[in-house]
């Protein structure tokens, strides 16, 4: 048995496949943006209306998760996204590296890998935007699995992540984990599958040990299965209020929405494959670090993050709810330091709310300038909020 061959595509290749998806445009996800503006629209109209609704006007200027497209054409640059470990607020126009892992009779063929990012481009732009670090590799294994056994392989990982990561092996888990793997080692070959199931175990648990991503995805060019997409903490799926009737992927209208070519948690954490890992264990060697949503300055190139007395971002209240469900808080630490006029990081700092739109926040005015030529893309009038809200607003 040999190891699956890794294909790597580079920024360029990226923003190559970004420019054919715009000029061969989706219909429905085209649809869906223009949805989402709608929304967003109506939501800042409403708030705006009802000067009674405080927590709905709060809710909508700092919400857990944004999808913004405010103004200019679609493009990635004019669409941003709220991150869910920085509470920054940036544009989908962030490429990344792609490494595909496929067997090598592709290689020998001379197969390209660049079907496989286009095929779940969109949704790989947003699970990139979501993420302001830890993503600019994202890792793809492709399979040639169908639907059962896709669903099988699922639970198989669930429950090695389970019983491996962070803590020691029990030998009735070990039982389990070894017939799981011998009974789907068997379907593989008997349906004559490549890569063999095997293959996909050890460059799955490879990537998750040497790279631990976000997020890692197994692809299938079945047409009649799905791809599926491991997240690695309930903090990485996607909101289901903003992306509860994305497009399933499937080019026939007719299909229902069980037939999806790529399974993109529409219903978040409910219907997302999340590996239970558990985190901050140095057993075994196998660490995850905790991985806390902060909210920082909105300039890219700063490191400064705002203390508690600011107020709780919308990833740390999300993460506070999923943690009450017996999840573990995460980690992937952010470094705190010192920036710009705003002097050292820490819970002293104190944020500088943008005054026009209330979405994003800053350590000093001078960062604000320097971020202005981004942020005027997504920056609107926003709804008046009743009442003073007690921080600092730049001028």
């Amino acid at each position: 048995m040999s190891e699956l061959v890794c294909k790597t595509l580079d920024h360029d290749a990226t923003d190559v496949l970004i420019d054919k998806w715009l000029e061969h445009r989706n219909d429905a996800y085209w649809d869906w943006f223009m949805r989402v503006r709608e929304r967003r629209h109506a939501a800042r109209a409403q708030a705006s209306n009802s000067s009674a609704n405080e927590a709905q006007t709060v809710a909508l200027q700092q919400g857990a998760q944004l999808l913004m497209w405010n103004k200019g054409d679609f493009v990635p640059e004019n669409v941003f996204v709220r991150t869910v470990d920085t509470s920054r607020l940036i544009p989908l126009d962030r490429t990344w590296t792609t490494h595909v892992y496929h067997h090598r009779s592709m290689q020998e063929r001379k197969l390209s890998m660049m079907p496989v990012v286009f095929t779940m481009l969109p949704e790989l732009m947003l699970l990139r935007g979501m993420h302001d670090h830890g993503c600019d590799d994202i890792h793809i294994i492709v399979t040639d699995m169908k639907r059962a056994e896709m669903d099988a392989a699922t639970e198989y990982f669930k429950l090695v992540c389970q019983h491996t990561f962070g803590q020691a092996l029990k030998p009735s888990a070990e039982r389990e984990i070894h017939y799981q793997h011998m009974r789907l080692t068997h379907t593989l070959n008997r349906q004559r599958r490549t890569p063999c199931f095997p293959q996909i175990d050890l460059a799955f648990r490879a990537i998750l040990h040497d790279r631990r991503p976000p997020f890692l995805i197994l692809f299938s060019h079945q047409t009649t299965s799905y791809s599926q997409i491991f997240f690695t903490h309930p903090l990485y799926v996607p909101s289901p209020s903003i992306f509860h009737d994305f497009p399933s992927g499937c080019p026939n209208p007719c299909c229902t929405e069980d037939c999806e070519m790529i399974r993109f948690p529409r219903k978040g954490v409910e219907g997302a494959a999340v590996l239970p890992i558990k985190r901050g264990s140095r057993s075994r060697g196998y660490r995850f670090a905790r991985v806390r949503g902060k909210e920082m300055c909105n300039w890219i190139d700063c490191d400064v993050a705002f203390g508690s007395d600011d107020g709780q971002s919308g990833t740390e209240g999300s993460e506070s709810s999923r943690s009450a469900e017996g999840e573990e808080p995460e980690e992937r630490s952010v470094g705190r330091g010192s920036c710009g006029s705003a002097g050292g990081g820490g819970s002293g700092v104190r944020g500088q709310v943008c005054s026009k739109c209330k979405l994003v926040k800053y350590c000093s005015a001078e960062h604000q300038r320097k971020d202005w030529d981004e942020h005027r893309r997504v920056c609107v009038r926003s709804a008046p909020t009743p009442g003073a809200d007690g921080q600092q607003q730049t001028k």
